[in-house]
């Protein structure tokens, strides 16, 4: 399916989407509602406001994907936030299709290494 390299990010749109819109109206979305580029590579998250439905706008370097789920029964957990936007982690994305209330999770510590930092190969002794 979506082959996601280490620097996609992932955008969610808070608020409520018409899940009527499609590739046109979802693009317009992410450039005009979250300020980005649509074919950036990352993916962007869209839910309607019983939230039982959502959808993803990726684009993955030729082609633009959307995907779609519906729920049949409950609703999604969906992250708010001030702006009209926040970015997950991977961690949190996996969370959120699994039906895990962000809300009720606590991060811990945890070392992670900025998007697009060299790794260190070797490190110089004493």
């Amino acid at each position: 399916m979506l082959g996601l390299g280490a620097a996609t990010r992932i955008y969610v749109a808070t608020g409520a989407t018409d899940m009527r819109l499609g590739f046109c109206g979802l693009h317009g979305l992410v450039r005009e509602r979250l300020e980005c580029d649509p074919t950036n590579g990352h993916l962007y998250l869209f839910a309607n406001k019983r939230r039982d439905r959502m959808k993803i706008l990726y684009f993955d370097g030729s082609s633009l994907w959307v995907c779609a789920r519906r729920l049949e029964r409950g609703r999604l957990c969906w992250p708010e936030a001030e702006v009209g936007r926040l970015q997950l982690s991977r961690e949190e994305f996996a969370l959120l299709l699994g039906g895990i209330d962000l809300r009720e999770t606590r991060k811990r510590k945890w070392y992670r290494r900025a998007i697009g930092e060299e790794p260190q190969s070797s490190r110089k002794g004493a």
